[in-house]
């Protein structure tokens, strides 16, 4: 909570972005169903157990009203005696573990029924339906596990070893401590081998290291809840156990463009798990991508694209190609205006390089692209950027459109 502010604008009604609006409401349908008082399930029971798998915000740092706005929906779970599990995941550290995290401060308020995961550690939890054991398993740094001295002159894959080698008898201590005799989850925030990476590439603030899928595939668990991946995925086909990251609740930025957003609702017993992913009604983000390099009337096509698509309540971002020549045809507040309806957007021009030359001559002195346009033409001319080239140029929109104070 607290992420893709510049997606969204003030709301005049409450001073607050929309977007943290939107992560609200997302957050508000996931306890409702936990409270039993979801309208999408109106006959269903309150469950035994929340799980929260970590990173609560983009930092451990977070403003006063976004700390507000997470901890008055969590609230409703300790006001209703279900019990919660908050793990620490890396975005929560502070100063990658130095200094605490911020989920710590319902440990230190002693919110009833809360659990701050901050170690591996196992919890024995009674609810009216049984007893059950959650390990938590929060992210890990390498000077959780290793000292400076035993990381000098080694590789970066030396190092992964090397902490891989001091988890497992960790965990493996833990496996050994538990009941065997209810069940067991394990709920992890950490980059497991086979997991497809969502957006938090982009957002993660420190490195950590990736952990095998065979360290969670454990005969011992019956259920492997994980946090960090924003995409939902399932990383055990065969379900035994299942090894679920349920993925975020919003769409933080267009790289999640196309990914279901929503939460996970489990049922375990002893050796028998039934999962199922809830889908959340999300706020859309929409691409609308065209080359008009080659049309006599570029403009009419580029507004021929943008009616093509719903983009009413949308976060949209219009991206258009075209030459040099093309660009005194464009007239951006009719685009503007045509994009009315989306919730936020944004225009992208794209220059094509119509001479393959090493120096741009797009970019020569006494040329008139502003800052975006000039940025453009050096990353389409730039293969080594193509991957982050998109997220670069909206970066540079966002600070343009920033208003910073003269001093």
């Amino acid at each position: 909570m607290g992420s893709g502010f510049s997606h969204g604008k003030i709301n005049p009604e409450t001073g607050l972005n929309t977007r943290l609006e939107d992560f609200v409401k997302s957050l508000s349908k996931c306890i409702d169903r936990a409270l039993g008082q979801s309208p999408d399930h109106p006959n269903s029971d309150p469950v035994d157990l929340v799980l929260f798998g970590g990173d609560a915000f983009p930092d451990a740092t977070p403003p006063p009203f976004v700390q507000d706005a997470f901890a008055n929906q969590f609230r409703r779970l300790a006001d209703a005696n279900i019990p919660t599990i908050l793990l620490v995941g890396n975005h929560d550290l502070h100063s990658q573990s130095n200094g605490g995290a911020s989920l710590c401060i319902y440990r230190t308020l002693a919110v009833p029924g809360f659990i701050v995961g901050d170690q591996l550690n196992t919890h024995r939890i009674t609810t009216p339906n049984g007893d059950i054991q959650v390990i938590t398993l929060p992210w890990l740094t390498r000077s959780t596990l290793l000292t400076r001295k035993e990381t000098e002159g080694l590789s970066l894959a030396e190092v992964n070893q090397l902490l891989i080698e001091r988890l497992q008898p960790v965990i493996e201590g833990e496996i050994r401590r538990r009941d065997p005799e209810i069940p067991t989850v394990l709920l992890a925030h950490l980059m497991a081998d086979r997991a497809n990476f969502g957006a938090e590439r982009l957002l993660a603030v420190g490195k950590g290291f990736t952990i095998p899928s065979s360290m969670l595939i454990r005969p011992e668990f019956d259920y492997v809840a994980l946090g960090h991946v924003h995409k939902h995925q399932n990383l055990n086909p065969s379900n035994n156990p299942p090894v679920i990251y349920p993925g975020s609740i919003e769409r933080v930025d267009f790289s999640e463009e196309k990914e279901d957003k929503g939460y996970v609702l489990v049922k375990v017993e002893k050796s028998k798990v039934e999962w199922e992913f809830c889908p959340l009604l999300v706020r859309h983000f929409r691409t609308i991508e065209i080359d008009v390099s080659q049309q006599d009337d570029p403009q009419q096509a580029i507004l021929a694209a943008i009616a093509k698509h719903n983009i009413k309540g949308a976060v949209v971002r219009l991206i258009y190609k075209l030459t040099s020549g093309q660009l005194d045809s464009i007239d951006t507040n009719s685009l503007h205006e045509a994009l009315k309806e989306a919730h936020s957007h944004t225009v992208r021009p794209e220059l094509i390089s119509q001479l393959a030359r090493p120096r741009l001559p797009e970019l020569g002195l006494g040329g008139s692209l502003d800052p975006i346009e000039a940025l453009s033409t050096y990353l389409n001319n730039r293969e080594d950027l193509k991957e982050i080239s998109a997220d670069m140029i909206e970066a540079a929109q966002t600070l343009l459109d920033t208003k910073l104070p003269l001093i």
